[in-house]
């Protein structure tokens, strides 16, 4: 629920909340609410919301967001101490660390310690090496174990909650932490802590973005990292502090090819697009236009010209065209930078079908998928000779079929907003079974091959290619049911499920919980029939874990008097956190096993 309002930092909102009395506390939510009820308008940096007939609140951005407590101002006479201060915060995005910081062409810039694994690009920095022999192991400092365990706890808290239960207040706890975490150097659990916080707002607004899968992702490695951290060393240590600024690095010059464009929207309220490009060894790099924004940024970003040089290029033509950089720079995760030291001017470009793009493809399948779950991959991307063969149903819609060298894929859409065209292309496709398409998807790591379709071949021009996001298929692109190729009603067929062995039961316990909270696993029930099953099937790991979860969920004792004591919010989130990774892993193995990789 942003309301159109701009992003305010995490340290602003956990801030005005921490200022609210317990009885305002109890109302935040509430009010939240009806700030959404009331005109706004937007003057320039300013954004001023009519509280009543008398009072406005404003939001001042003169940057873009709302950096401290002061910039928010309100009339009433509680101010500013007020509930209307601090649910003004709450209600919107959350602003987004600076992640990346260009160098003068001539810098050249410091390398950080775990800056990420980037992308195939090869711009990613070599991984922190091992200690030498004798040297005394670096460990975390008294400042971040402590703000370590205050993100436990605090994410802990929420966890115990569930999306229902975790409302402003435990928010506003877990960007306290978050703010704490990145001021001590630590900006990986920070970054994860907001991304919980912007998924359980999702969650609440009932936004079209949201899904439980990347809650509970985004909980597992905040309690992960926080859980880790105080006993790590060296490398380890490295990889769970993080990098909060990815420098650019002088690349010289580049010959690139466009490949495809897609929408960005996320839940934290900001969009646009970005494209992806290769250059002729087959490295990826990206060009992205990403500020806050909704779904009209997004599906407006295709016409917006790209920020390279000086080039007029739109991200739709450069998805279609060529461009020749140079003084280049590039992020480690491959993503090109528009310094004022940067020259580009347009290109020829290629077809997938022609070198050197064409190259994408005949990388086996089996390798770009051991790629991408390593995170060697550029972002997880796979490039794919398919043909459709039918649908499938399940819980999220009917996905597409596709045989892909005697592989059958599920082609799911990369995203479920209706403002975007994914899924109506996709219900377009499902009416052509047996049209061959060289396609663009992102893994899904499954028990069974599961890819989200970002971009496709077009299905009637050999030559030219569809961005899914972007661009809308009409019938008319389709090709004529005399010229579609007969596919057997075996490869229609639904694939085999690999995940008939009740590992389900396990996984579906951890997403209620990061759900519904603990609560919803502390009724009564036949857990043990559930243990049983799955050490019949093999798995007596995941049945231990599924009983401890039930175990450490229910455990409620009393004090001397019969009074409920607070539950134990540690051993029951531990049991939580040993059950999502244990599934995390066990999914990582089935989905490379599914895909033969």
């Amino acid at each position: 629920m942003s309301l159109d309002l701009p992003p305010v930092a995490p340290s602003v909102t956990a801030a005005l909340v921490q200022g609210l009395t317990p009885r305002l506390r109890k109302r935040l939510d509430a009010g939240i609410t009806k700030l959404a009820d009331r005109p706004r308008v937007r003057d320039g940096d300013t954004v001023r919301i009519a509280v009543d007939d008398d009072t406005s609140l404003e939001l001042h951005a003169p940057g873009g967001s709302v950096t401290s407590a002061d910039a928010i101002r309100c009339g009433c006479l509680l101010a500013p101490d007020c509930l209307h201060r601090a649910a003004a915060a709450s209600a919107a995005p959350i602003a987004e660390a600076e992640h990346e910081a260009e160098p003068e062409p001539d810098a050249r810039p410091e390398q950080e310690p775990g800056s990420g694994s980037g992308s195939d690009t090869g711009a990613g920095s070599p991984p922190p090496s091992a200690p030498e022999a004798g040297a005394e192991s670096e460990t975390a400092t008294p400042e971040q174990r402590l703000a370590a365990l205050a993100m436990y706890d605090a994410a802990a808290a929420v966890l115990e909650a569930g999306t229902d239960g975790a409302g402003a207040v435990l928010q506003a706890e877990l960007l306290r932490a978050a703010h704490t975490a990145r001021v001590c150097g630590l900006p990986r659990v920070a970054a994860s802590a907001v991304s919980v916080v912007t998924q359980l707002r999702a969650a609440r607004s009932a936004d079209p973005a949201y899904r439980l899968t990347d809650l509970t992702a985004a909980l597992r490695d905040v309690l992960m990292t926080a859980h880790r951290l105080p006993d790590a060393t060296d490398a380890e240590l490295a990889d769970l502090r993080g990098t909060a600024r990815q420098p650019y690095a002088p690349d010289g010059s580049l010959r690139l090819y466009g490949l495809f464009s897609e929408p960005v929207l996320t839940a934290t309220g900001y969009a646009g697009a970005v494209t992806w490009t290769a250059d002729a060894d087959g490295r990826l790099y990206t060009v992205s236009d990403v500020a806050p924004g909704g779904s009209g940024r997004a599906v407006g970003a295709a016409g917006r010209a790209v920020r390279v040089g000086d080039t007029a290029l739109t991200h739709r033509e450069l998805s279609r065209a060529g461009l020749a950089v140079s003084g280049a720079t590039v992020s480690p995760t491959g993503r090109l930078g528009a310094g004022a030291g940067v020259r580009a001017v347009r290109a020829a470009g290629a077809s997938w079908s022609e070198a050197p793009l064409d190259s994408l493809w005949q990388v086996p399948v089996a390798e770009q998928v051991s790629r991408a779950l390593t995170g060697t991959g550029g972002d997880g991307l796979l490039f794919l000779d398919v043909t459709l063969t039918g649908t499938v149903r399940e819980a999220a819609g009917d996905c597409l079929l596709a045989d892909c060298d005697g592989l059958t894929l599920r082609l799911a859409a990369a995203h479920d907003h209706p403002a975007l065209p994914y899924r109506d292309n996709l219900r377009l496709l499902a009416t052509a079974p047996g049209t061959r398409l060289r396609v663009v998807a992102r893994l899904d790591a499954s028990p069974v091959p599961r890819a989200l379709l970002v971009a496709a071949g077009h299905p009637t021009d050999a030559g030219a290619h569809v961005d899914l996001g972007l661009d809308r298929l009409q019938q008319a692109d389709l090709p004529a049911p005399a010229t579609v190729s007969t596919v057997s009603v075996a490869a229609g067929s639904p694939p085999a499920v690999l995940d008939e062995a009740p590992l389900h039961v396990l996984r579906r316990r951890v997403h209620q919980a990061a759900s519904a909270g603990r609560r919803v696993l502390a009724f009564p029930g036949d857990s043990a029939a559930d243990s049983r099953r799955l050490s019949r099937y093999g798995f007596a790991c995941a049945g231990d874990l599924l009983g401890e979860l039930h175990a450490a969920a229910a455990d409620r004792s009393r004090d001397v008097f019969g009074r409920l004591v607070p539950a134990d919010l540690d051993r029951f989130a531990r049991a939580w956190l040993a059950a999502a990774h244990y599934t995390e892993e066990v999914d990582r193995a089935l989905c490379a096993a599914a895909w033969g990789a």
